[in-house]
């Protein structure tokens, strides 16, 4: 028995570790039981003083209000019966949390769209609960986690891919239009990229600065280039992005128009987080192209007029102009209305002056109207000018772009190998006769040497637009020397002046400075020089659009023409 017993007592211990793990899994394994939930009517609720919310902020009461009118009470209201003094319930209940939405139910009720005694979903904490309210209303507002923006993003695609349209969205979400705009083209940006955002490796500025051009490859290889560089600012991979793009509000689309630009298939980058100017063109030789095209039609307008050639260009490198003689033109005169026109805003302009000339300044309307003044009259005295009509046959015009996006045409230039000869006037006159020259004797509009067409060569960077003067072969045309005598000759003429010019020191200075003023001026009638000088002007192969308009360039020009 006693060894029975004792057996017996060692089987039934239990050691102490062992029961305390007994514990644990009893503990583990107890059921939770959640509080009930039920309807309760409206008027039996009560805000609660216990609730920790007592700043607002995010949605307002009355855009939640409308959202639950729209759609519904989503969640319901977590509440606490109210006790008297004795501890019995007053068939009231509290709402510890969730005070927005029953401050919404308050308002619908108020605007009548919601009735008072209306049962609204419930869930019901036990009276006999440990835990505070206060525990209750921190909870609710802690334990919740806010939506990541691209999951908000790509929300928004989805209802959009759903068929509701963007203002459908914004009203449904009380967001403006534009709103749903930046959020779809956010959503918009390269899956790769938008997977560096979701991980929190991209900040929204950067992913926004994405959306500028819609290229996802161009996208990724500018965000490997950033990415571990020390500048990954927004506005460094805007630039990378648009970098050959031109801006809408370059001179060139300004010309030609963003709308014909577009129409002729060109894509235009938007920008829907900044002001983007207008955008930018992404096809910059589309744009190219119709500006040349536009440039070539006012070309084509201007060559009516009878200029031997046109040169087209965008941009005219500083020095355009060197080596070539500019016609002097006359402005024509004014008609008489517009003599009739200038004398009365004249007369005004002087009154004005004559009466307010006491005074410190001028005030602001007075000054305005005489700046008004002055450009209407400065606008009648830019007069065209007219040429002579022997010498716009010889000459030519610069047709390109100005600085204020405009047309600039820059009339009567003379190529020195255009300059008449004289003997070659002589017999011009020779052959055409009384009728062929003027009253001054000069050769009358258009009048060519035979065998040669009035087209007018237009060309752009040297290559031609259409064909111009084509010098045709005639068999009754002088002849020139045959090129051995020609060289023969030369050579004598040569060897007899330099021997003269060696025997005159004065007469040498005075040829040097004959050949260096009709190398820097050249005049019509220069017929060439066998002297060996020259001024050689020196073009800068790298420069700016702009460096014929800065201010020392324009000075250098106003001395030349004096």
């Amino acid at each position: 028995m006693g060894g029975l017993s004792v057996a017996g007592s060692e089987i039934g211990r239990v050691a102490p570790g062992a029961r305390r793990g007994e514990n644990l899994m009893a503990q583990a394994a107890q059921k939770i039981t959640l509080s009930s939930s039920r309807d309760i009517p409206f008027d039996k609720l009560v805000l609660s003083q216990s609730n920790v919310r007592r700043i607002k902020a995010g949605v307002s009461v009355e855009e939640l209000a409308e959202d639950i009118a729209r759609r519904g009470l989503l969640q319901g209201l977590s509440v606490r019966p109210v006790l008297d003094a004795d501890g019995v319930e007053t068939g009231k209940f509290e709402i510890p949390a969730d005070g927005r939405r029953f401050q919404a139910l308050s308002l619908l009720v108020k605007q009548k769209r919601f009735a008072k005694t209306a049962p609204v979903p419930c869930v019901l904490r036990d009276v006999t609960s440990d835990i505070l309210a206060e525990d209750d209303s921190l909870a609710e507002n802690m334990q919740r986690v806010a939506l990541h923006p691209l999951d908000q993003f790509r929300a928004f695609v989805a209802l959009r891919d759903k068929g509701q349209g963007e203002e459908a969205i914004a009203a449904a979400f009380f967001v403006t239009p534009k709103i749903v705009k930046q959020r779809l083209k956010l959503a918009s940006v390269a899956p790769a990229l938008l997977d560096v955002y979701a991980e929190d490796s991209m900040t929204l500025e950067q992913l926004m600065a994405f959306t500028v051009n819609p290229d996802h490859a161009r996208q990724e290889q500018v965000w490997e280039a950033v990415q571990n560089s020390w500048n990954k600012e927004p506005y460094s991979i805007r630039r990378m992005l648009t970098e050959t793009s031109v801006r809408a509000s370059d001179r060139r689309a300004v010309f030609v128009g963003v709308d014909v630009y577009e129409a002729a298939g060109g894509v235009v980058l938007r920008d829907l987080f900044q002001g983007d100017d207008g955008g930018w063109l992404e096809d910059p030789a589309l744009l190219d192209r119709l500006v040349a095209d536009k440039l070539q039609v006012e070309a084509q307008a201007i060559a009516a007029k009878g200029w031997k050639w046109i040169e087209v260009s965008t941009d005219l490198p500083y020095g355009y102009s060197h080596g070539l003689r500019r016609l002097v033109g006359d402005p024509s005169p004014l008609s008489a209305d517009e003599a009739a026109d200038h004398a009365k805003l004249l007369a005004e302009y002087r009154a004005l002056e004559e009466e307010y000339s006491g005074q410190d300044e001028y005030p602001e309307e007075i000054d305005t109207r005489l700046g008004e003044l002055e450009a209407a009259m400065e606008a009648l005295e830019q007069r065209p000018l007219i040429f002579d009509a022997a010498e716009v046959c010889r000459a030519g015009v610069f047709v390109t772009l100005d600085r204020d996006v405009g047309l600039a045409v820059y009339r009567g230039y003379v190529r020195p190998e255009d300059e008449p000869r004289e003997e070659t006037v002589a017999n011009f006159r020779d052959e055409l006769g009384s009728e062929g020259q003027g009253a001054d004797g000069s050769v009358s509009a258009y009048q060519l040497p035979f065998g040669w067409s009035a087209a007018t060569i237009i060309t752009s960077g040297g290559q031609p637009f259409s064909s111009g003067l084509v010098d045709d072969e005639d068999d009754g045309a002088l002849k020139p020397l045959p090129e051995r005598l020609v060289m023969e000759l030369t050579a004598h003429r040569t060897l007899v002046l330099r021997e003269a010019i060696g025997r005159s020191p004065d007469v040498a200075l005075t040829l040097l400075l004959m050949k260096l003023v009709n190398d820097t001026f050249p005049s019509s009638g220069a017929s060439g020089s066998c002297l060996e000088a020259c001024v050689r002007p020196v073009y800068m192969s790298a420069q700016a659009s702009d460096l014929k308009d800065s201010p020392v360039a324009k000075a250098v020009d106003d001395r030349h023409a004096a």
